[in-house]
């Protein structure tokens, strides 16, 4: 880990957790999803810096895989493990990819805050690593979001916006201008 305050492109891996259409479905009955479209940008951003990916599903026989919006953006090749302990440091194949990255910042998406966010930040902060969680691109139904999060603060993880996170990646103007000319499109209703 880097002595920076600031997160670290070099130093960052982007986790991302249940995002399955089972929890979808149960955070937003409406067609737009905002939340769901926000964890996919971080998803994007995340490619387009090329931070690497570890992807869990929970209980997939039972609950299903990713979801279609989620699995279409993921790089070949990358694995979907399946998550049968609501923290994934308690699972030692997550573990072992997270461990295999190199990497001590860990930044966090998915659902849902409360559960599976808050027990994955918990044990990997037991563990010595620097837990980001984007408040913007997690979620849980009702004021549970809010528990997880204030939870995961108490404990001492790093709580951002998807917005501030990609300027912290971002770093520069020459950066920024770079990504709108990727082409990547930013969430309606986030301007950045």
């Amino acid at each position: 880990m880097t002595n920076s305050s600031l997160l670290q492109v070099n130093d960052s891996l982007l986790i991302v957790i249940d995002i399955q259409p089972s929890f979808v479905k149960k955070e937003n009955q409406t067609g737009n999803n905002a939340l769901l479209q926000r964890m996919c940008w971080v998803i994007k951003v995340a490619n387009w810096l090329n931070i690497p990916l570890v992807v869990t599903a929970e209980d997939i026989p039972k609950t299903g895989n990713i979801s279609d919006e989620v699995a279409q953006l993921l790089p070949p090749g990358t694995n979907v493990y399946n998550k049968m302990s609501f923290g994934l440091a308690a699972q030692a194949e997550i573990l072992e990819a997270v461990e295999a990255s190199g990497l001590k910042t860990v930044v966090l998406i998915g659902y849902e805050t409360d559960v599976c966010i808050s027990q994955s930040a918990l044990g990997l902060m037991d563990l010595g690593y620097r837990v980001v969680v984007v408040a913007d691109a997690t979620g849980s139904p009702g004021g549970a979001h809010q528990i997880g999060l204030d939870r995961i603060r108490s404990a001492g993880g790093i709580i951002v916006s998807a917005k501030s996170l990609y300027y912290e990646w971002i770093r520069t103007v020459a950066k920024s201008i770079e990504y709108e000319r990727s082409g990547i499109e930013t969430p309606e209703g986030m301007i950045l």
